[in-house]
């Protein structure tokens, strides 16, 4: 869906805002307010109405709010001293009064055709007093997310790497998802980030969310915490999936190459964390998304300026780069499927293949795609979605 006015272009699908034609840099709460009030622009909406939909229902300051009505106006043309598009209405709330004309929609995900629903941010605290964001969305049998290296719950929910998959999961189960330590929402100042940390983080949200039992989505490096909860807890695990994962960190997997690599991406990393023309940025490209576009690089550079420090990151980094749980996947007894892109990178699939073969019974599904996890305009995308649909319905 794409809304017009003034000289704007506002495109919901590809998470775009034009004016005259060229490309504004919006921030993702910033987006969405303007979204929100755009479709609601036949009447008023009140201040708690418009924080519960764009902060998720979080307690925000008047500032907070502030600013981001005033980056919206600034990023449309408008200002608080013309409020000629969107206008404040003392003690009542804001409106949208710009004329709007709808004209079409350009690619439209299938995702799209779910409503993308709330989320609901909490917080909890590991056994060695490290406070957790999570959140949950969505109804129906829990389905956990182990976080992956970097996460922030509000900057993935936008993102055009994660949104479509987080809309279309939460419309069949209830999802929860959380920050690791060190990353997001959670706390950064943290002197443990090791796997074992990261085990405790998923131990923590659980127990916060009084899960009894429920299914486990291991994305990348979140793979193999899942893998170490499922054995440890095969009480507690219905279903495991497994996507772009791992049991062995590049430290690990006995070759030489990969250790160069480790280092060299390690280096790139402490120079261009954060910078958009930095060579960390070209080769995160290359690696991960070779296949995205620049609307998904430019989401991961920004993703790095708020998700955590660069000390941080290269601490998670060494951390994962350290990982095997290859010993617990013959204790695996919960139904597994695992999904791997066929001509990925970072993970080369023998990794994938060595998991599957370990795992009592998984079902292995092959994706056609170069990226280290498929993206929604690709072909293959729905087929991931469907397969990890229909395998967690299933008894």
């Amino acid at each position: 869906m794409i809304y017009a006015f003034g000289d704007c272009k506002l495109d919901i699908t590809r998470r775009e805002l034009r004016r005259s034609g060229d490309l504004c840099s919006v921030e993702p709460q910033v987006f969405d307010l303007l979204v929100f009030l755009v479709e609601n622009r036949d009447r008023v909406v009140g201040r708690d109405e418009l924080i519960d939909h764009v902060w998720g229902g979080r307690v925000i300051s008047d500032a907070t709010l502030s600013s981001r009505i005033s980056a919206a106006r600034h990023a449309v043309g408008d200002s608080g001293e013309a409020q000629a598009m969107l206008r404040t209405l003392p003690r009542r709330g804001f409106r949208f009064v710009a004329d709007v004309a709808v004209v079409g929609s350009i690619g439209e995900p299938a995702a799209s055709r779910f409503a993308r629903p709330n989320q609901t941010i909490r917080f909890c605290a590991t056994s060695d007093g490290v406070n957790l964001a999570y959140a949950c969305s969505g109804q129906g049998p829990l389905l956990i997310k182990t976080a992956n290296w970097l996460n922030h719950l509000e900057h993935d929910w936008v993102s055009p790497v994660f949104r479509d998959i987080f809309v279309r999961l939460s419309a069949e189960f209830q999802l929860l998802r959380y920050d690791e330590r060190g990353t997001g929402l959670s706390d950064w100042d943290v002197a443990d980030i090791s796997f074992r940390a990261f085990v405790d983080d998923l131990e923590a949200v659980v127990a916060a969310a009084g899960a009894d039992r429920f299914a486990l989505l291991g994305l990348s490096q979140g793979a193999a915490v899942a893998v170490d909860f499922a054995a440890r807890h095969p009480d507690r695990v219905s279903h495991l999936v497994l996507w772009g994962g791992f049991a062995r960190g590049r430290a690990r997997r006995d070759s030489p190459d990969e250790a160069d690599r480790s280092e060299a991406y390690l280096t790139l990393m402490r120079q261009g964390w954060g910078k958009r023309n930095s060579a960390f940025r070209r080769m995160f490209a290359s690696l991960y998304l070779p296949d995205g576009k620049p609307e998904h690089i430019d989401w991961f550079t920004d993703l790095q300026q708020v998700a955590t420090s660069p000390d941080n990151a290269v601490r998670v980094r060494k951390a994962i780069d350290e990982i095997d749980v290859s010993a617990l996947l013959p204790r695996i007894t919960a139904p597994t499927l695992i999904l791997h892109s066929r001509d990925e990178a970072v993970v080369p699939i023998e990794e994938a293949r060595f998991v599957a073969a370990q795992i009592p019974n998984a079902h292995f599904v092959s994706l056609d795609s170069s990226n280290h996890l498929v993206l929604s305009h690709e072909a293959e995308w729905e087929r991931a979605i469907e397969a990890i649909i229909a395998f967690l319905r299933s008894t």
